[in-house]
């Protein structure tokens, strides 16, 4: 349930007493292995309130998946692509690092690959298909430039992650948008490999 602010005061503890248990879990476990039982006890609530406004676990996932990418779409929606990659990629990151542990955990961990995917699956269909080119383009070619789009940036991301973001958040933007929009070829003299 997403709270307006004009909810009961009892209401918005409540809801908020759940958002936290949740994302604790989050930090500690993977999605499978929760429970509504735990989560109510970590929120200190009864199974009853905690279905009066959330009918399954999946309910409260998907609130939290629909914020995420909302937020983020909402971020590039007046960005053009494929013109523009090279800023969704850079507004990618700089939203990433702002969000905290439970998104990386989800943008990340393998066990929320499911959650993972559905969001970029939303911010693809948000994005690409608004842009003319790209609905001009046959499905194939369609299909194959959203996977290396997206599991490049991801991966990336993940991997800086991994690396305990030594770099700063600057030189993997410049890195990742090379990469993306210009290819391997232009980085092998600089990287000591002759093509």
């Amino acid at each position: 349930m997403k709270l307006t602010g004009t909810e009961d005061l009892r209401v918005q503890k409540t809801i908020s007493a759940i958002r936290t248990a949740f994302e604790q879990m989050i930090l500690e476990m993977d999605y499978p292995e929760m429970t509504v039982k735990e989560l109510c006890e970590r929120a200190r609530i009864n199974k009853k309130t905690f279905y009066r406004y959330y009918p399954t676990m999946d309910d409260l996932l998907l609130e939290v998946q629909m914020e995420i990418s909302s937020e983020y779409i909402d971020m590039i929606s007046h960005y053009h692509l494929p013109e523009e990659l090279d800023k969704v990629n850079e507004a990618f990151f700089r939203y990433s690092i702002g969000k905290g542990e439970m998104y990386e955990k989800i943008t990340c961990a393998s066990g929320y690959l499911t959650i993972r995917n559905r969001m970029i699956d939303r911010v693809n269909a948000a994005t690409w298909q608004k842009s003319a080119w790209f609905n001009n383009i046959p499905e194939w070619q369609q299909h194959i430039l959203i996977v290396y789009v997206q599991y490049t940036i991801v991966e990336i991301y993940k991997q800086w992650v991994k690396d305990g973001k030594k770099t700063s958040v600057e030189e993997v933007i410049e890195l990742s948008n090379q990469l993306i929009c210009k290819g391997f070829n232009p980085l092998a003299p600089v990287w000591g490999w002759r093509s």
